[in-house]
């Protein structure tokens, strides 16, 4: 009986919550040239991203990745190297721009993220951490 009571009291509604897990972490792929930064796929859901950026100018380049409430720095990231941001993007507009400690001719038009409603949760996406 006391066994019997002590597992019927571990047994309870609030131990275990059954939330929904995040999204799939969407991997995004760049590259800085020396007039644009480019980044794919540019539309995506919401959710996690890791976006990796290779730098293919001959200048060590920082990466920003701004929009709504973010505003994420990586680097300098050396020539031929590469660099990874990893957020969980909102819903909206987003920009990877590429900056330079020196002077430049013409400035790197950045790239531009349309992220839009979230995307499904992973509750059945099997091999996942």
């Amino acid at each position: 009986m006391a066994i019997a009571g002590t597992l019927l009291a571990g047994c309870g509604e609030d131990d275990f919550k059954n939330e929904a897990r995040a999204p799939v972490r969407e991997a995004l792929t760049g590259v800085i040239q020396d007039d644009a930064v480019t980044v794919s796929p540019s539309k995506l859901g919401a959710g996690p991203v890791e976006i990796t950026i290779s730098n293919q100018t001959d200048a060590n380049r920082s990466i920003t990745l701004e929009g709504e409430s973010i505003v994420e720095r990586e680097g300098p990231v050396a020539p031929g190297d590469t660099a990874t941001i990893q957020k969980t993007l909102a819903p909206g507009s987003y920009e990877v721009r590429a900056g330079s400690r020196r002077a430049v001719r013409k400035e790197i038009r950045p790239a531009f993220l349309r992220i839009g409603k979230e995307r499904k949760n992973s509750n059945n996406d099997l091999l996942l951490p």
